[in-house]
């Protein structure tokens, strides 16, 4: 099998990409990694995905409210800038995410294994089951291919329903 491919938000590989704007409808639970002091200052958090994340503290623990076990970890600062707190403890992701088929990064190779380096940590996935997502400061990560359509709509998808109402 092939050494897996390695991707940083920097990669100039991403400029020839088509990414596509989405917008998240899917309220989520969320809290803020906030360790007293004598207690460990970081977190591993295993995804949803199979994946180990480490929260530092300040970082934010995210969850879809009807999956709280399946967890992940947001940076702080891409957290204030992407999400909202509609009451305490639950939150909308207010920022656009592009997304672009990782299919699209390994020349159409499902099977061909990728290296994403995130702000919380590598994570290494299988390019037929995810996409590649990029926020609101560049920074980029994995997206299961089977969440597309429960939780994200197209940005124009979108605007149109709106003008419709």
């Amino acid at each position: 099998m092939s050494e897996a491919i390695l991707v940083t938000a920097d990669d100039p590989r991403l400029s020839r990409l088509k990414f596509k704007k989405f917008l998240n409808s899917t309220e989520r639970q969320a809290f803020e990694f906030d360790p007293g002091p004598g207690e460990p200052q970081k977190l591993d958090v295993l995804t949803p995905w199979g994946a180990q994340l480490t929260a530092k503290k300040g970082d934010f623990i995210v969850n879809d409210v009807d999956k709280p076990e399946d967890r992940w970890v947001v940076d702080r600062e891409v957290f204030e800038q992407s999400y909202i707190f509609i009451r305490p403890g639950f939150c909308l992701k207010k920022a656009v995410v592009e997304l672009v088929p990782l299919l699209d990064f390994t020349d159409g190779d499902p099977d061909r294994l990728v290296r994403i380096e995130t702000l919380e940590g590598e994570l290494t996935v299988r390019a037929g089951d995810f996409y590649l997502a990029r926020g609101v400061k560049g920074e980029i990560w994995p997206y299961p291919i089977e969440r597309i359509g429960s939780s994200l709509v197209p940005v124009e998808q979108a605007l149109q329903a709106k003008q419709e109402k």
